[in-house]
Formats: C-alpha cells, sequence, structure tokens
C-alpha cells in the first residue's frame, strides 16, 4: 500500500514535539510509563533521554528526527498494520520510520513485554 505525498509531507513537516505528550498519554492510559516509552523510543532511534528532550525543546520535525536519529538494526522486524497502513508495504522511507515508532507505541500500550518489543531475529 503507497501513502500518498501529501501523506508523506504531513508526516515530515509534523514536530515530534506535536506528538510526544499523545505518546505518553496513550501509554500512561494503559499502566506503562514515561521511562518504558523512553526506553522503546532509544531502542529504535538510539536517543537517550537528554537527546530526547533536547529534540523535543529545540522543535525539530520528524524528517529531522529521524535524519538524526540511529535506526535500530532490526527496526525491519516491526511489521504489521498501524493507523491503515501495513508496515512493510510502505514505500516512503520516512514515513515507514514513523510507523515503526507509532507500532512500538501502540505495542507498548497494548500491554506487550518488552523483550517482544525489542525485536530480534530468529534463530
Amino acid at each position: 500500500m503507497s501513502t500518498t505525498p501529501e501523506h508523506d509531507a504531513r508526516i515530515a513537516n509534523m514536530t515530534f514535539s506535536s506528538v510526544y505528550p499523545h505518546y505518553i498519554s496513550k501509554v500512561e492510559k494503559k499502566g506503562r510509563t514515561k521511562d518504558e516509552l523512553h526506553q522503546v523510543i532509544e531502542w529504535l532511534t538510539g536517543f537517550n533521554e537528554n537527546k530526547l528532550l533536547e529534540l523535543i525543546e529545540n522543535k525539530v520535525t520528524f524528517q529531522e528526527f529521524f535524519d538524526r536519529a540511529s535506526l535500530h538494526p532490526h527496526a525491519d522486524l516491526i511489521t504489521g498494520v498501524i493507523c491503515g497502513y501495513r508496515i512493510e508495504e510502505i514505500v516512503t522511507p520516512l514515513t515507514k520510520k514513523a510507523r515503526y515508532l507509532d507500532k512500538l507505541v501502540d505495542e507498548l500500550a497494548r500491554g506487550k513485554k518488552m523483550e517482544k518489543i525489542f525485536r530480534k531475529p530468529k534463530e
């Protein structure tokens, strides 16, 4: 499934700081913690809490956020449907990365164990 250029542009120009409070709210409503959210974000992007807070303060866009990230080598193991899109079929790299993050936040909120969220290749 392809995303539209307008959809991709909207994600690229959206600030991470505008979405971050929604991530916190989503996971905390389901009994998870901000610390766990930060662990998930760090696993995917390599950003520790201090760097994450700096990016939020600087109001970076998702484009800038993922340009600065060191995506986890197993991120491509994140599959499934999120926001109506099958992740493995998304062609635009930035949109795919944003959906990786959305999927991990969703899994955290649904109570998935951290060791399952942090993908590992099958032996």
